[in-house]
C-alpha cells in the first residue's frame, strides 16, 4: 500500500493511523471482525466459510481475532444476535452456557 501511494513505509504507517487512528494491520483487522459479525447476524454460513470470506483464512484464526475484539467466541455471538435472536431481546451472556465455536 505504501507503495502504491508512493510514500515509504514510515511516512505511510504514520499518515494511515493520523487519518483512521490505527495502524494498518490492526485497521484490516478490526474491519474482518466487523465483516464477520455482520456475516455471522445476518447468515447461516459456517465459521469456516466466514473465516475464509473476511480473510482470515482458518476458523482458529477467526476465533482468535475475535474473542480478542469482541470478548465472546463466533458461535456465542451468533447464538445471541443471530437471524434466530432478533425476534426476541437478546439473552444475557451470563445465562449462557459458554461453548467452544
Amino acid at each position: 500500500m505504501a507503495d502504491d501511494c508512493r510514500m515509504s513505509l514510515r511516512t505511510f504507517i504514520r499518515r494511515f493511523t493520523e487519518a483512521t487512528g490505527s495502524p494498518p494491520g490492526e485497521w484490516l483487522v478490526a474491519e474482518r471482525v466487523e465483516e464477520a459479525k455482520r456475516q455471522l447476524t445476518t447468515g447461516h454460513a459456517s465459521i469456516d466459510a466466514i473465516a475464509e470470506a473476511v480473510g482470515f483464512g482458518t476458523p482458529e484464526t477467526l476465533r482468535h481475532h475475535f474473542r480478542r475484539g469482541v470478548g465472546v467466541a463466533p458461535r456465542e455471538y451468533r447464538l445471541r444476535f443471530g437471524i434466530a435472536r432478533q425476534s426476541g431481546p437478546p439473552m444475557p451472556m451470563a445465562k449462557r452456557r459458554h461453548h467452544q465455536s
